[in-house]
């Protein structure tokens, strides 16, 4: 009974496959279709090659422009020599790069370089193609001549033209392409030169037209402010509002009112100094003091009398030491002295008497000058209703005339910036266009470079989705439509992919109907692999080899396979839990209907045990289906390379889609392979047809290391020497046991070859004899 289901190790295998292409499927992939790769990128690399050396060349001339404010406190106004600058920000930028690029800058920059009738510029020169007559015909395309010249070329000016700010600075690069470098570094800086014009001429028309505006306004700013002055006057004089030069410019009865408030103040003086004055006076004339009073002392007569005083008090006190108080000299001069105090006392009160009188006339006064005052009052507060509004009148006049002044300075700035070139424009060129000597375009080893990349990307695309077309989701797995589910036969696996082995399951079906009394074979086949013998039980097998005679006289099995197993079984032992291996060399085709000894084997082994049979280097199956060098490569799973053979046990696995030398080129990954069918089968047969080959001798070394054993199909003599040297190649190549098998047409050749030591080592034979 087999050991475990043939199908034991598939069971992993999508869960590896289903989760993409890997790196290393990725890397087969490429190396397997390196023509679809390196062809497509030489063409391509070949095509650019051929296309920088057709193409005209162009020239760039580039011109660089600054962008800063040129003004200096010469050509600004008093009022914005007080603002500071602002600089130009990122946004000022960019709108100066939509002026050099605006359609009247182009217009005039065409005419400017006479473009019109220059075949790379002007489409006119060419004429027009048929295209575009039948398209113009049926009314899908305008006629450009009908455009003005200058409008024709702008299509073509603003491809040439390239207009940038250099990083984050605010330099604007200006670059123009043609095919003559002298007009591509004339362009560039009459573009340059004709932006700065631009700039030149806006300033001087903002300035001309603010003088205008100007203008204009203060003629009519003069006539409100006479107007509004005009009024005030009238105002003024119908109000009785008339002002004077003095107080300030106050009304007349504002100023009147004042004088008198000033006259009241020193009347009131005056009348307060003179009432003080009388009534000290006349306290000192009370004290007897009057000839200290300064008005009495400064009198002359007073004086002259206060000196005769003095004299005669002198006389007194001379007397009164020599006579009597009672003497008559002494009575005369007290009566002398007594009169003239009389005197200085009478002049006092007069001068009392005096100041009394100044001080009731200033009193007077005072009463008459606060009537008056009352009275301006009374008219000044009816005047001040009236200058409320005389005061509204002023302002509006006092308005008008700021605003005509302001007028009239702004108009003598902006006239002053009219003339031509007054005021600096805010650009200013950096650096100026010279005649490029190397073209911009084409980049000869760049473009190539580029090209061959590309092409080399693409190929590889190319491939990538070739491979995921054929494989969508990423498995490796050709999924079975439900036709191929249905054919199968009850209890037999579901695997996909077409048989390799046509001829071995059509024997094998044949065989399952036939009588067993009949031989199963099919007539001949030019197909590579025959009819293998219907798999029996071994007694079965030999009696029914000996009860039907073959067609022909040849035996029903070109093989003594009886032998062949036994001879296998007791040879290397297989690894715990591992089938046998067996790879099977055929060097000769089989005879007539015979289907090869490794198909032989492997139905005769599927009778009892669980057997596959595999193909390393027979022919290629069609494109979408899968083999062995598939299951390598990693692009399908065990499910979509194992076939089972209708009416048989055995299960086969063609070689594949891809080459065979991928077998060579991953021994490791043949050697899981060949390792995950040992743990399903019992027996693995592996046929390498062919061996004659370079191809085939690598795979021997590669697949020797998993085999169990060796057997080589020749009817060569032991002396052969490419018996010989295939014997040394499988033995080198690390196999348990070789052996040499020989169909029974061949006969017996010689026993043994004389470079074996023993009996042991000597290859074995085996025939019908």
């Amino acid at each position: 009974m087999p050991r475990s289901s043939p199908f034991q190790p598939v069971a992993d295998a999508p869960s590896a496959m289903g989760e993409g292409l890997g790196l290393s499927q990725l890397a087969g992939v490429l190396r397997r279709s390196w023509r679809w790769i390196v062809i497509p990128t030489a063409l391509v690399t070949i095509g650019a090659i051929a296309f920088v050396q057709v193409v005209s060349p162009r020239y760039t001339g580039e011109a660089k422009i600054l962008l800063e404010s040129r003004d200096t406190s010469f050509t600004r106004s008093a009022q914005e020599r007080g603002e500071q600058v602002q600089p130009i920000d990122e946004q000022a930028v960019a709108s100066q790069v939509q002026v050099v690029m605006s359609r009247d800058l182009a217009r005039e920059a065409i005419r400017r370089l006479s473009l019109a009738g220059n075949a790379e510029f002007d489409p006119s020169v060419a004429g027009l193609g048929p295209l575009q007559r039948a398209l113009m015909m049926i009314g899908l395309a305008k006629n450009p001549m009908e455009r003005p010249p200058e409008e024709r070329m702008l299509e073509t000016y603003f491809d040439r033209l390239t207009v940038f700010p250099a990083g984050k600075s605010r330099i604007l690069t200006v670059e123009f392409r043609s095919k003559d470098p002298h007009l591509a570094a004339q362009a560039a800086n009459t573009i340059a030169e004709l932006y700065i014009a631009s700039l030149d001429a806006a300033r001087t028309d903002t300035a001309r037209y603010a003088s205008t505006w100007l203008g204009g306004n203060i003629e009519t700013l003069r006539t409100r402010v006479g107007e509004a002055e005009a009024k005030v006057e009238a105002y003024r004089a119908r109000n009785g509002l008339i002002a004077t030069g003095g107080a300030a410019g106050q009304p007349l009865g504002a100023q009147q009112l004042g004088e008198l408030s000033t006259q009241l103040s020193q009347a009131r003086t005056a009348k307060a100094d003179l009432a003080g004055r009388a009534k000290l006076i006349k306290e000192m004339i009370k004290d007897g003091r009057a000839f200290e009073i300064p008005d009495v002392a400064n009198n002359e007569i007073i004086r002259r009398t206060v000196e005769q005083r003095i004299t005669l008090r002198n006389q007194l006190a001379l007397e009164s030491r020599t006579l009597l108080p009672a003497h008559p000299r002494i009575k005369e001069l007290t009566a002398q002295i007594s009169d003239l105090d009389a005197q200085i006392k009478a002049t006092a009160e007069r001068v009392v008497r005096t100041l009394e009188n100044d001080a009731r006339i200033a009193e007077a006064r005072v009463e008459s000058l606060s009537a008056a005052v009352d009275a301006q009052r009374d008219v000044v507060s009816k005047g001040n209703v009236s200058e409320v509004q005389l005061r509204a009148l002023e302002r509006e006049a006092k308005a008008q005339r700021e605003q005509l002044e302001s007028y009239l300075s702004r108009y003598r700035e902006a006239s002053a910036r009219d003339a031509e070139s007054a005021t600096p424009a805010d650009a200013r060129v950096v650096s100026r266009a010279i005649t490029p000597e190397t073209p911009s375009f084409p980049k000869k080893l760049p473009i190539i470079v580029l090209a061959a990349v590309l092409g080399l990307l693409f190929s590889i695309g190319g491939v990538i989705g070739h491979h995921l077309l054929r494989d969508p989701d990423g498995s490796g797995r050709r999924r079975r439509t439900q036709e191929e589910t249905d054919a199968l036969p009850e209890g037999q696996p579901t695997v996909s992919g077409p048989f390799a082995f046509p001829e071995a399951s059509l024997a094998l079906a044949r065989h399952a109907e036939a009588p067993a009394a009949e031989d199963p074979r099919p007539a001949a086949s030019p197909a590579p692999f025959r009819a293998p013998v219907p798999p029996k039980p071994a007694a079965e097998y030999e009696a029914g080899r000996r009860r039907s005679p073959a067609r022909g006289g040849q035996p029903a099995d070109p093989y003594d396979l009886d032998q062949l197993i036994g001879r296998l079984r007791s040879g290397a032992t297989p690894a715990m839990g591992a089938g046998r291996t067996v790879l099977i060399i055929e060097t000769l085709a089989p005879r007539g209907e015979g289907a090869g000894l490794a198909v032989s084997l492997g139905g005769t082994l599927a009778a009892r045990d669980s057997a596959v049979v595999v193909d390393l280097n027979g022919p290629a199956c069609a494109e979408d289906a899968y083999g062995l060098t598939d299951l390598v490569a990693g692009e399908a799973a065990f499910l979509d390379v194992i076939q089972s053979i209708p009416g048989s046990r055995l299960h086969a696995i063609p070689r594949g889609f891809l080459d065979a030398a991928i077998l060579a080129e991953e021994p490791q990954a043949l050697a899981i392979t060949l390792d995950a069918l040992a743990q399903a089968y019992d027996w693995v047969v592996c046929r390498l047809g062919t061996p004659q080959t370079r191809l085939a001798r690598e795979i021997l070394a590669a697949a020797g290391p998993q085999m169990g054993s060796v057997v080589i199909a020749s009817d060569r003599e032991p002396e052969d020497v490419d018996l010989v040297d295939l014997y040394g190649l499988a033995e080198a190549s690390g196999a348990g046991q070789i052996l040499v098998a020989q169909d029974r047409a061949a006969g017996v050749r010689a026993p043994a070859r004389p470079d074996f030591d023993d009996a042991e080592a000597m290859p074995l034979r085996l025939s019908a004899a």
